[in-house]
């Protein structure tokens, strides 16, 4: 065999689910419909390519002729396309059934609409636990893409992660390409020459050696400076011309390599992630010694023989991280287990389209991009999942009340729910609403964000861009800059997690969370509970009235000090033009603006984006405080403020209550 390297080159295209239609338009602009085009023009450069189903109906719907010249590609050899789980889902943390759901509907897509059922599969984030590798290989999958840093924690040396291997769980065998780290960080960020240069240096005499690359097409064109780079100084253009004119170096399919390779052997690999997701699962303190280790590492030139053993943390690790994470999952869970349960004739495909949308994984984590942190990500997961519960409902109602402890956090959840609205009540002594659905808005109230320390915080003091190296461009990875201007009290964090119906009571200085047992209830969608305070208790009562949330306390005993309730709000305008406070019929300002009402009784808040109104009342006037509630999260595009909740602070002397007070939400259209 003369010394040549073949060049396997994939792109991965993905929008989350329940991104803005906009956003998905500049992503087309500036970087799929420029890079199909460039692809198209060289028939003799074969590629991977792999969309997400969500995306590519976008795109199927919107840019029809973009998908034409697609499929042209596809038909005559040039682009082979990857499969997955339909809207991108972590698989390892989906059912197993809905696993092999989802990557048949994505390959069924690809083949009826692009003539071509795909052998090889994407997997999301390179998230590897090997109990996937059964649905992958019985939808039909031979091979899959992970990065090369994964053969490394299995023990295996750089110098042999030039071509495939193999292995098997359950009697199912898969192959396993791994991917360059260091084409990873090449491509596009190095002058294109360089590029082609270290990919001819993988050439070996006498060896099938491969080049192997799979990464976010986002890279080409959509992170910061990359249209510029990749398509107006003409980047990917002389890429594809360094390498068409190379004598080592030979573009391929993985699928015909695949056909006319040998395995490299047998691997197992542990369960792990990029090197990147190690590092942001993990709690801020042990991210910050994780990093500390890798600089040190680093600076000692130690990096590319021992990162193999800087292991992190595992993808898993967000749900016990981010409790509003984990609340999703397990109520996705929940329901993909009833819907389960349904007998075939009464599965509607509505029912599945919700109960896919809700398994799409970018809500449910947080890295370099928003994820986790955007509320209109979350608010998309919830969207599809109240969707999907109220017509499981129909088919199969459940009780008024149902006690369990669903996120296994060692303390009971009470759901309570009527045909219009449910309330889900924490027993772990706060006795508030961690989730509050309205199912005709299809909307969570609730679904808000707690600020916890994050690594990366530490970075806020060095106000400055990273480094570039030599002719290139900066890699985002390495950049440190600022879409808003953080102050330090944009820094403050939450002691607790922001749910609805807190409650403190306040005397002299001291200020004291009232904790709460469980009382007896009536029958139905309501929830008793009450707090001791010496000799005197607060009884609090929380029960569901058509589509009104009604709250009551009964206060025995304690007469002295300030009560205080809050209660914060997921408003889908955050601090947009579209949300406003209203007291009758006057408007008095935006969700982002601070706001303070003497003797309220009512105060309504008005969405247009939710498509409709809040409205909170109580019996006895009180002082009414609203603030928004701003994380500082990272993105590609620096250090942002995002606005996660309306936070509604109701206070009252005890002095002037007497013995009971009642507030209520009711929710309308």
């Amino acid at each position: 065999m003369s010394k040549s390297v073949a060049l396997l080159l994939g792109v991965h295209a993905h929008q989350p689910v329940g991104n803005f239609p906009h956003v998905l338009d500049d992503a087309h602009r500036r970087c799929y419909q420029p890079f199909l085009h460039m692809m198209h023009r060289f028939p003799e450069f074969p590629f991977a390519i792999h969309i997400s189903g969500w995306l590519y109906d976008y795109l199927l719907q919107h840019y029809p002729d973009d998908i034409r010249l697609l499929h042209e590609m596809v038909a005559r050899g040039q682009a082979e396309l990857f499969g997955a789980g339909y809207t991108e889902p972590v698989l390892a943390a989906i059912p197993a059934r809905d696993r092999i759901a989802q990557i048949e509907r994505m390959s069924d897509r690809l083949e009826q609409t692009l003539g071509q059922r795909p052998t090889g599969a994407w997997l999301t984030e390179r998230v590897w636990e090997s109990n996937v590798v059964p649905a992958l290989a019985d939808c039909g999958v031979q091979y899959v893409t992970v990065d090369d840093y994964h053969f490394l924690c299995a023990g295996r040396e750089n110098s042999e992660l030039t071509g495939y291997f193999s292995t098997e769980e359950d009697g199912r065998r898969l192959d396993m390409f791994p991917i360059s780290e260091a084409l990873r960080y090449r491509l596009p960020f190095s002058p294109a020459h360089d590029a082609v240069r270290y990919i001819e240096s993988l050439a070996v005499e006498g060896r099938d050696n491969a080049a192997i690359y799979f990464d976010d097409i986002e890279k080409f064109g959509i992170w910061p400076e990359t249209f510029e780079w990749v398509y107006e100084k003409g980047w990917l253009n002389d890429f594809i011309q360094g390498v068409l004119a190379s004598e080592v170096i030979q573009p391929l399919r993985y699928s015909d390599y695949h056909a006319r390779a040998k395995t490299r052997g047998v691997v197992y690999l542990p369960t792990t992630s990029y090197i990147e997701m190690n590092e942001w699962t993990l709690p801020a303190p042990a991210a910050h010694r994780f990093a500390d280790l890798v600089q040190a590492i680093k600076h000692q030139g130690r990096y590319d023989d021992d990162k193999a053993f800087l292991r992190g943390g595992i993808w898993r690790n967000f749900f016990s991280r981010y409790p509003e994470s984990n609340w999703m999952h397990k109520r996705m869970l929940q329901l993909s287990a009833r819907y389960a349960a349904l007998p075939a004739q009464q599965q509607t495909a509505a029912m599945r389209e919700a109960l896919y949308e809700a398994q799409a994984n970018d809500a449910y984590w947080h890295g370099l991009f928003g994820g986790l942190y955007l509320p209109h990500l979350r608010r998309a997961v919830y969207h599809a999942i109240v969707r999907l519960e109220a017509m499981i409902d129909a088919v199969v109602p459940r009780p008024a009340c149902e006690v369990q402890d669903l996120d296994l956090d060692g303390s009971d959840e009470i759901f309570l729910h009527n045909e219009i609205l449910q309330a889900v009540v924490m027993d772990d002594g706060s006795a508030s609403v961690c989730e509050f659905d309205s199912y005709a808005l299809q909307h969570n109230f609730g679904d808000t964000l707690a600020r916890q320390p994050e690594h990366y915080h530490r970075k806020i003091g060095l106000n400055q861009d990273g480094a570039q190296q030599g002719a290139g461009i900066a890699n985002p990875h390495e950049r440190v800059s600022f879409k808003h201007e953080i102050r330090p009290e944009d820094l403050t964090m939450d002691a607790h997690r922001r749910t609805l119906f807190l409650e403190r009571l306040y005397q002299g200085t001291q200020s004291t969370p009232l904790s709460y047992r469980q009382s007896p209830a009536a029958a139905g969608a309501q929830a008793g509970f009450v707090a001791q305070l010496g000799t005197g208790s607060i009884a609090k009562q929380i029960a569901l009235h058509g589509n009104a949330l009604r709250v009551e306390y009964r206060f025995d005993g304690v007469a002295d000090g300030v009560f205080e309730v809050e209660i914060n709000l997921a408003m889908p305008s955050c601090d947009g033009p579209a949300g406003c406070f209203k007291v009758g019929d006057r408007a008095i300002g935006g969700f982002g603006q601070l706001q303070q009402l003497e003797q309220c009784r009512e105060l309504a808040l008005h969405d247009e984006v939710l498509g409709g109104r809040l409205t909170l009342a109580v019996d006895q006037p009180a002082t009414l405080r609203s603030a928004p509630c701003f994380s500082v999260s990272q993105s590609e595009a620096g250090f942002e403020k995002i606005m996660q909740a309306v936070t509604l602070q109701l206070s009252w002397p005890l002095a002037t209550l007497g013995r009971t007070l009642a507030i209520s939400l009711t929710v309308d259209r």
